[in-house]
């Protein structure tokens, strides 16, 4: 198995976490819950402790995955254009083509696969950065 620097894992899981704080919250977060048919109430209910947790782990195992394709010292330029297209090309193209079929809005595919496009690009930078 390839060497993965951890430090540059962890602060890109933690970036995506804090993007996705500012991009689901103050940024686009009435717009989404509306698109999604997510009430105040109903964002308010739940597990905070599951469902942040779980966004976290998901986040980590993204980000530890990302850094294995990008392999060991990958430089800042290739990775984050790598975490570009990673985000628009693969995650937010494949949410496309499931909402297409599902009928959502493209303002939720904008959103969504915005929010992965800038998330797979922190990821680059960071691994880029540290690793």
């Amino acid at each position: 198995m390839m060497e993965v620097n951890w430090i540059a894992v962890i602060a890109a899981a933690v970036s995506a976490f804090v993007l996705g704080g500012l991009w689901y919250g103050p940024l686009f977060g009435k717009k989404w819950m509306a698109l999604v048919g997510l009430s105040e109430e109903q964002a308010r209910s739940g597990s905070p402790a599951m469902i942040f947790g779980g966004a976290f782990v998901l986040s980590l195992v993204a980000a530890f995955v990302f850094a294995m394709f990008l392999g060991p010292k990958p430089g800042i330029e290739f990775a984050t254009a790598a975490g570009f297209a990673a985000g628009l090309c693969w995650v937010a193209a494949t949410f496309g083509i499931n909402y297409l079929f599902a009928r959502k809005p493209l303002a939720l595919w904008l959103i969504d696969g915005g929010y992965a496009t800038l998330q797979f690009t922190l990821y680059g930078l960071l691994i880029g950065l540290i690793g």
